[in-house]
């Protein structure tokens, strides 16, 4: 995956009625350390990285870079979106297009958090990069992860094996806006 293209980064933070998505900051990393290091949240993601790994290699700022935001509720980030140009996938639907991924702290699992901030999310894309249709990929096994790609408008393109498991791919394109 790499970056979206010439963005101006960061963007102002994006306030939804309830969330701030912003970029990474030094006290997101304790935070990230748990995204990363969950057996709940790695569940469909082969798994959780070790705590003591993540703990020697992540930096003290979490990486900043084009397409990634930090889910922030009430001060305290509880998810991380990440938008970047598939450019080598296993579906050829989905090269060179946007790829929308997200992972949030399961104790935000449930509460419409993850549908609100990824359709932020979408929402700039949208109107920084008009037109650009995202993918998203995800186990047919994840049920909310199914939930959230048909609650967001994602359209199935195709299924297919990968990683010891069915995976769906599914995309969104923006609509236009009308005269």
């Amino acid at each position: 995956m790499t970056e979206l293209g010439p963005l101006a980064w960061p963007p102002a933070p994006i306030r939804t009625e309830r969330l701030v998505l912003r970029e990474p900051e030094a006290r997101d990393r304790a935070a990230f350390i748990e995204l990363l290091a969950s057996p709940e949240v790695h569940t469909y993601l082969g798994g959780p990285r070790s705590r003591d790994e993540l703990e020697r290699e992540m930096p003290a700022v979490p990486e900043r870079w084009p397409g990634s935001f930090i889910v922030d509720l009430d001060g305290a980030m509880i998810g991380h979106i990440l938008l970047r140009r598939a450019t080598e996938h296993r579906c050829p639907a989905a090269a060179g297009k946007a790829n929308l991924g997200y992972l949030f702290l399961p104790g935000a699992w449930g509460l419409g958090y993850a549908a609100e901030a990824c359709a932020a999310a979408l929402d700039w894309l949208a109107g920084t990069l008009p037109g650009e249709p995202v993918v998203l990929t995800t186990q047919t096994a994840n049920v909310a992860s199914m939930r959230l790609a048909a609650k967001l408008g994602f359209a199935e393109v195709e299924r297919f094996h990968a990683w010891g498991a069915e995976q769906w791919l599914g995309m969104w394109t923006p609509v236009a806006p009308s005269d």
